[in-house]
């Protein structure tokens, strides 16, 4: 896999939390700050296929928003 090297400006609040973390987790940085951004693109890749086949199923079903809006607030209410 090729690399690349970046320059990042980070606050030092974060930065201690990086370190805190990395050195916890047995970790350098650079492993800690790759693992977190290849989470952060999992979780939003997985965010919009959700929103996609939200969408699409609303549209089969010719649902509105209020109609999606109510159907959440009627599961709450039964919870």
């Amino acid at each position: 896999m090729a690399v690349a090297t970046i320059n990042l400006t980070i606050d030092n609040e974060i930065l201690e939390k990086i370190d805190k973390i990395a050195l916890k987790e047995d970790k350098s940085r650079t492993e800690l700050i790759n693992s977190s951004i290849k989470v952060y693109i999992d979780q939003k890749q997985k965010l919009q296929e959700l929103y996609l086949y939200g969408e699409s199923v609303a549209s089969k079903n010719n649902f509105s928003e209020a109609d999606i809006i109510e159907e959440i607030n009627s599961y709450r209410k039964s919870k």
